[in-house]
């Protein structure tokens, strides 16, 4: 920090708190420097600052200081007296205007950096003018009552040696009374003469006539002599012009032109003898009168008591506001003019004593303006003096404070006060404290107020840390007050400063607020250009209020039409547009048939044509690396589109405002380059090279009217906040390279708004499996257009969008081709074989949908086979398309599963003779399907307890529809092994004839495996396909069943197998069913508008239900005749055993010769011992739920017991049976007395071998089997 007499405010101290010199001239004085453009004062005034004037000053003690700087103040005396408040208010206004003035040509040029501002010194961060303005705000108080350092302090007398009589002027002049007559100054001042001589037009025999007189008449050191003017030709011109800086209304070539070198001279040299001689010396003598006359009547204690003695009551008295109640000769004003000469003669120490000896006066008296100025001086002399910062800051702050209570009549003084209290603590580097005290005065006056407030924010971006918030606040809330005062370029400048805060900020409102009025003010100034660049900035205002944005719009376009022109602006923010949402939508070698298709990931696509796109010679080779061989070097990066065929931009547009916005004229931006010899490749053979790789000629057209591309143009209002995804195409229709470069649009007819596609470097994979940088979207809108080429267009009609779980379609595919060029090799591929099969054959049928399915159709029955190794469907290769002809294919459609299902179509097609580049194209089609629950089945099947190939089925059936009921139709098996019947008849099953929504259902069948049994080999046995369907219907009995066999029923099951369950190594021991429904004719139409005529359920892959590996039965007679009288009956039995597992069954039969609560025959009185009811096998299985592993209970207790049998052939046999064979076991029994006899007294022990290590076993009881043995006669 640099001393304080040094700093800026030093040095304005030193200038403006120092003697001054009142000026009395004659007219001939003035007339004489009016040749040189100036005032006799304004001549002077550039020598009265003397930077080392080394003079010795002793004041109140012995010792001797020199004073190195000293500065004189010159004023006629008609200036010394308190300006008028309203001139002095002009002349700041003045002040203000011209800084204004000289700043406009600024405004054009861009607001500067915030790191600019930081980095420059601190000289430069505010405008010069301020230090002017301040000056010229201080120097409106001069000349103040309370104060004497504005009091002149000598009279330079001066007149024209051409005057006549020039020792009378001087009486005169010296006579007349020009001091203030309200005794507050001194009358007694020093005199000084000075006789001026035009060197142009005076003799110099009379002005040394006139100079003796004058010497004789006042005194030789009381007069001086000053020649001037000595150019004759009056046409000198300075180089370093001294009066430039002090008078700049007058150009600096014509002030001082007759004033030559040696004048200048003379003139410096008399104002530094006038000031070390005469004014000096003057002031030095002065304080030493002074200060002795004080010291004998106020210093010391007892002069003290006295002088509080003699106030004593004062105190009581009023306010002193107005007027003066001392004046020059009194106590108080003599030690206020001590401490002021002592001041101004740098003697700090004498200054201070003196104001702290009147300060208590003043404030007992209660004079407080004298008051407060002392506080003030006090406050200066001890910064000048570098003493104690608190107590300098506490003097200002007392003289403030004082002032303020003052009113209206101390404001003033109080903004000097301020000012000079700002200036010390930016002298100290207390920026934020001197930005607190330029905000306190402030005051009610706007203009003033704008100033200090700007003065206020440069000293916010000083202070370390910068404050720069604060900084740019305090600049908008000065511009707000210079714009209400018509300072429009000073508005402008501040609120350009503010921009640099706040621009990199999320401050949005006050972003807003800024530009919106700069580009308001820029507008009332003629920069219409500027400013409706800046009103640009505020249209992306979503969060103003809707009332701000009707504004912010409304100014701007009555801003735009005063331009009288349409503006281009890049980067226009109304509308914003989303860059994420830019998708291109082009066909190469790929088609589309819809925009949905066109949407899909290309990797789905991919996933599809993999197997109908033929692979190149090359092997491995695809599609994209045959067209990095077939084009030239530099388009291998290029997309590939084709001339007459649109390329489409998807772009979304986003109204940021809460009002309605109107787009109109929406367009790309496209250039399209043409060049024979490198795009003309389809005339060139197929190679690698095919012709020079640099273009030498470009025809850029970036206009629709040009006919080598289309445009297309869309008008569309977006509502308040509303997004809009807006399709912009371009279709080229000749060969060259086509960039889409941007969009344009326009706004109110006047605004053209324009945004350019940027590049987003992004990672892209090359053909050799490295990565490199590819440019992104500006590559992804580049072109190469090849000539026009066949293009196949695609349709499915009466596709519903909604319908049932199990409904089955039939749908017509078509497909055209508009172009001469013929097409041909049609393969389709589709995503969901499950929904979709291809019909056979091209022809519609000819019966009506779904009576084609039933049996006895033969016209539309084909065989389907079973053994399908291919999923690609390929058309007859008599097929092909060209001009008007359309192709109608029948389509199968079966919803195989409920929820919303995306369905894709690819179908391939080559190309004869067009192209070298593209020898096929793609169609890929897409369509999504809401599919509702509809009927659920599932099956249960268990084996029956005494046959072996029969089983019970069990058949569930829920409703999981909203609203829909069904009418089950048929139940069929699938394949000729299995043979289904009925358990109950069809009108017990669902006696409502129709299941609603939400009912469930149970139905039981029989199911009878019709391979024969052989031990070791077994043959299925085909069945007619009438024993394989069930009808659950019983209105018209003469109704076809519906043939599953046949396609597309046998197709779809065929995909539901395989989404359903493995495809190899499926158990045999699996059934699989199909249900046939149908609608019932009461359901609503509303949920499915296109009601389904036909509802298939698939269900496949349903095992068996069993406990044991093993099933089996016993097989004999029922009833025998034998005469026991003669031996004992032995009977022959038959055990067939099967092993339904998967793994090697060793299975050991033990017999036990009779059962435990059999050991005896019991005797029952009238029947013969044995007999009982035996139920039929029908019954048996109708009461039988879970059979295997169980055992009917012991004989009703009202039968008698069996007398014992034995079990005559092996008691233990062993057997191996292979995985799902059969094996037969002949047993025998011996029966001793005739009887019923239940022959389950066995028991199978089983072990499975499952894997190589893995084993189970088990124990099964034998089933009962009862036998009558009847005595023969």
């Amino acid at each position: 920090m640099v001393e304080p007499v040094n700093s800026s405010f030093g040095k304005m101290l030193l200038e403006e708190v120092s003697p001054v010199v009142m000026v009395l001239c004659t007219p001939l004085v003035e007339e004489t420097f009016l040749k040189n453009g100036l005032s006799f004062v304004e001549t002077l005034k550039p020598f009265c600052n003397f930077r080392n004037i080394d003079v010795p000053v002793r004041t109140s003690s012995d010792q001797l200081y020199r004073l190195k700087k000293f500065t004189l103040r010159l004023f006629y005396a008609s200036d010394i007296r308190q300006p008028n408040v309203e001139v002095a208010k002009q002349r700041l206004e003045h002040v203000i205007t011209q800084a204004g003035e000289k700043d406009f040509q600024d405004l054009k040029f861009d607001p500067p950096q915030i790191t600019d501002i930081l980095s420059n010194p601190e000289s430069e961060i505010a405008p010069s003018w301020f230090q002017y303005y301040n000056k010229e705000l201080i120097r409106t108080l001069s000349f103040s009552d309370h104060e004497a350092f504005d009091h002149p302090v000598a009279c330079l007398l001066v007149v024209s040696s051409k005057d006549e009589e020039p020792i009378n002027k001087f009486v005169d002049l010296f006579n007349s009374n020009r001091l203030p007559t309200d005794g507050t100054m001194d009358p007694n001042i020093l005199k000084h003469y000075l006789l001026v001589h035009d060197n142009q037009d005076a003799t110099t025999e009379r002005t040394s006539k006139v100079l003796s007189e004058m010497r004789s008449q006042f005194g030789s050191n009381e007069c001086n002599l000053l020649c001037t003017n000595s150019s004759k030709e009056g046409n000198v011109d300075h180089q370093a012009n001294p009066w430039a800086s002090f008078k700049s209304s007058v150009s600096a070539d014509k002030l001082g032109c007759a004033l030559t070198g040696d004048d200048i001279v003379e003139i410096k040299d008399l104002m530094q003898e006038f000031a070390s001689r005469h004014i000096i010396p003057y002031m030095e003598q002065k304080v030493r009168e002074l200060n002795q006359q004080i010291s004998a009547t106020r210093k010391g204690f007892r002069n003290q008591i006295k002088n509080l003695w003699w106030r004593k009551g004062k105190g009581d008295g009023p306010d002193v506001t107005k007027g003066s109640m001392y004046t020059y000769s009194s106590t108080e004003s003599q030690i206020r003019i001590l401490g002021d000469y002592a001041f101004m003669l740098h003697d700090y120490e004498l200054a201070l004593s003196s104001y702290r000896l009147i300060l208590t006066d003043y404030d007992i008296d209660k004079a407080w303006k004298h008051y407060a100025g002392v506080q003030e001086m006090m406050g200066l002399a001890y910064f000048i003096s570098d003493q104690s910062k608190k107590e300098s800051e506490y003097c200002m702050e007392r003289a403030f404070s004082t002032y303020m209570k003052l009113g209206k009549s101390g404001f003033q003084n109080a903004l000097r006060c301020g000012l000079w209290w700002a200036e010390m603590l930016k002298a100290r580097d207390q920026h934020k404290e001197a930005a607190s005290v330029y905000f306190r005065i402030c005051g009610e006056e706007p203009l003033h107020a704008a100033v200090m407030l700007e003065q206020a924010s440069y000293c916010f971006v000083l202070t370390k840390p910068a404050m720069l918030h604060k900084y740019g606040f305090h600049l908008v809330l000065s511009g707000d007050h210079y714009k209400n005062c018509d300072q429009v370029n000073h508005a402008i400048r501040t609120y350009k400063s503010a921009i640099s805060v706040y621009k990199s900020t999320t401050w949005s409102h006050i972003k807003d607020h800024i530009y919106f009025h700069i580009g308001q003010w820029y507008a009332i100034v003629g920069m219409h250009d500027v400013a409706v660049r800046n009103m640009l900035k505020v249209l992306d205002c979503g969060y103003q209020s809707k009332a701000t944005q009707e504004i912010f719009l409304r100014d701007f376009f009555d801003i735009v039409k005063k331009t009288g022109m349409k503006h281009e602006v890049v980067g226009l923010k109304l509308p914003v547009i989303n860059m994420s949402s830019l998708q291109v939508i082009y066909e190469d070698h790929r088609t589309y048939a819809s925009q949905a298709s066109a949407l899909v990931e290309e990797s789905i696509w991919q996933s599809l044509e993999d197997d109908i796109i033929p692979s190149l010679n090359s092997g491995k080779s695809n599609w994209l690396e045959l067209q990095s061989k077939l084009l030239p070097k530099k388009y291998k990066e290029s997309n590939v589109c084709v001339a007459g065929e649109s390329v489409k931009v998807d772009l979304e547009f986003k109204n940021p405002l809460l009002i309605s916005t109107s787009i109109t004229s929406v367009s790309l931006i496209c250039e399209l380059t043409t060049n024979s010899d490198d795009l003309k490749l389809d005339n060139e053979p197929s190679s690698s090279s095919l012709g020079p790789e640099i273009s030498t000629e470009h025809n850029q057209v970036t206009t629709s009217g040009f006919s080598s591309f289309t445009l297309s143009e869309v008008d569309f209002t977006l509502g308040g906040g509303e997004k809009n995804l807006v399709r912009l195409t371009v279709t080229p229709s000749e060969e060259g390279i086509l960039k889409i470069v941007g969009v344009r649009w326009e706004l109110s007819g006047s605004i053209v708004g324009v945004h350019y596609f940027q590049s987003v470097p992004v990672k892209a994979k090359t053909a050799r499996g490295r990565r490199k940088n590819k440019l992104t979207p500006t590559d992804a809108l580049k072109f190469l257009v090849i000539k026009s080429l066949p293009r196949l267009e695609g349709s499915i009609d009466h596709l519903p969008e909604k319908l049932y779980a199990g409904d089955l379609r039939y749908l017509v595919l078509e497909l055209r081709n508009k172009s001469e060029s013929p097409i041909k090799n049609l393969k389709m591929k589709i995503s969901h074989p499950r929904f979709l099969s291809p019909g056979n054959h091209e022809e519609e049928l000819t019966t009506e949908f779904p009576d084609c399915l039933k049996k006895g159709d033969e016209q539309n029955i084909v065989q389907h086979e079973t053994n399908r190794t291919s999923s690609v469907f390929a058309f007859p290769k008599d097929v092909s398309l060209q001009g008007d002809r359309s192709l109608r294919w029948p389509l199968w459609l079966r919803a195989a599963i409920p929820g919303t299902i995306s369905l894709y179509y690819t179908i391939y097609y080559e190309m004869e003779n067009v192209s070298s580049i593209m020898k096929y194209r793609t169609l890929r089609m897409h369509y999504t399907l809401q599919v509702l629950p509809s009927l659920q089945t599932s099956f249960e099947i268990t084996p029956s307890p005494s046959r072996l190939q029969e089983f019970l089925v069990r058949m569930d059936i829920v409703n999981r529809a909203n609203s829909g009921c069904f009418q089950i139709h048929q139940l069929s098996t699938v394949g000729c092994r299995w043979g289904i019947s009925l358990l109950q008849p069809v009108d017990t099953i669902l006696p409502s004839k129709s299941l609603l929504a939400g009912q469930a259902l149970s139905c039981f069948f029989m199911i009878k495996d019709c391979r024969k049994s052989g031990t070791e080999d077994e043959e299925i046995m085909s069945l007619p396909p009438s024993q394989t369907d069930v009808k659950l219907f019983t209105q018209d009995d003469d109704e076809k069943l519906f043939d599953i066999v046949s396609s597309p029923l046998a197709s779809f099951h065929d995909s539901e197998r395989s989404c359903q369950g493995p495809s190899v190594q499926v158990s045999p021991n699996t059934v699989d069913f199909i249900l046939i429904s149908r609608l019932a004719k009461s359901s609503s139409p509303s949920v499915v508008p296109d009601l389904p005529k036909i509802l298939t359920h698939h269900s496949c892959h349903n095992s068996i239900r069993s406990s044991s590996p093993l099933s089996w039965s016993l097989d004999g007679p029922q009833t025998i005749h034998h005469d026991f009288l003669t031996s004992l009956c032995e009977i022959k039995l038959k055990m067939v055993i099967r092993n339904t597992s998967e793994g090697l069954s060793s299975v050991t039969i033990n017999t036990n010769d009779c059962l435990p609560d059999a050991a005896a025959p019991t005797s029952s009185s009238g029947n013969q011992s044995g007999w009982r009811y035996v139920p039929t096998v029908t019954e048996e299985m109708k009461l039988t739920s879970d059979v295997m592993g169980s055992r009917l209970g012991k004989p009703p207790s009202s039968m008698e017991s069996s007398p014992p049998f034995i079990w005559s052939g092996l008691s233990s046999t062993k057997v191996q049976i292979q995985p799902l064979s059969t094996t037969e076991i002949p047993l025998q029994i011996s029966v001793f007395s005739p009887g019923i006899y239940d022959l389950s007294s066995y028991k199978l022990n089983w072990e499975l071998s499952e894997h190589e290590s893995a084993t189970s076993s088990g124990t099964c009881q034998g089933y009962p089997y009862y036998l009558t043995v009847l005595q023969s006669e």
